[in-house]
């Protein structure tokens, strides 16, 4: 079976660990780029099969276009580049490239994210609870709240929770992830959470979706990745 090239876009802390991990999931490292790519990486870009880029909000909307017209598709973990999304998608559809977006590349996650939903919308119709999100991360993390809070808020909203719901943010120490789903009535509070052990989750699931990619066409999400309706 022939390997699947990577281009790491970003050389930071998950760009090593996707690096370690890369010959479990049949794949090579074909480059790294660190963290925009530029005339002297052209040659090097073009030696991937397949772009993962856990490098930088800024990084991303120079990136994703640069790599797509070279023919290369892409797994972006970063976040913080939301509002230049449309560009993006516009600029992937042109190229005819694939790509796999996700604020995080954890399975666990992917399925967490359908379990509130489900409880979003059990709980819709009880006016007298209120909903939260809480996320908890690193002290270097940038962005604030994750992009993973953001998605979980979304499914709830459009699981059909009517109400508020409020999203806070932790950033302290070398917490992997954490994210609290919570509902609250007036009498008693219902749960649910995710916490990341380490962030090899992160880089597994970015591997699982890289390998998946190759060869596809379109923009895509984990639960494509992962066959979640």
């Amino acid at each position: 079976m022939t390997r699947t090239r990577l281009l790491l876009v970003g050389y930071g802390k998950m760009g090593r660990m996707v690096e370690s991990l890369a010959g479990e999931y049949d794949c090579e490292i074909a480059g790294v780029i660190d963290p925009v790519l530029g005339r002297a990486a052209d040659a090097e870009a073009r030696a991937g099969d397949v772009a993962i880029d856990f490098s930088s909000p800024a990084a991303v909307p120079v990136n994703v276009p640069a790599l797509a017209s070279r023919g290369i598709n892409l797994v972006v973990g970063t976040t913080g580049w939301s509002a230049h999304e449309a560009a993006l998608r516009r600029a992937v559809a042109d190229s005819g490239a694939g790509i796999v977006v996700a604020p995080n590349f954890s399975t666990g996650v992917v399925l967490f994210e359908a379990i509130v939903a489900h409880a979003a919308a059990l709980f819709a119709a009880q006016a007298d609870f209120g909903a939260f999100v809480h996320e908890a991360h690193h002290a270097t993390k940038k962005d604030a709240p994750s992009g993973t809070a953001i998605l979980l808020k979304q499914a709830m909203e459009r699981a059909g929770f009517p109400r508020p719901i409020d999203v806070s943010s932790t950033r302290a120490g070398f917490i992997p992830g954490t994210h609290t789903i919570g509902f609250d009535g007036p009498a008693e509070t219902i749960t649910l959470s995710h916490a990341a052990r380490d962030r090899t989750a992160f880089a597994r699931g970015a591997l699982v979706a890289a390998k998946w990619i190759h060869g596809r066409r379109g923009w895509f999400t984990m639960k494509d990745v992962l066959g979640i309706a």
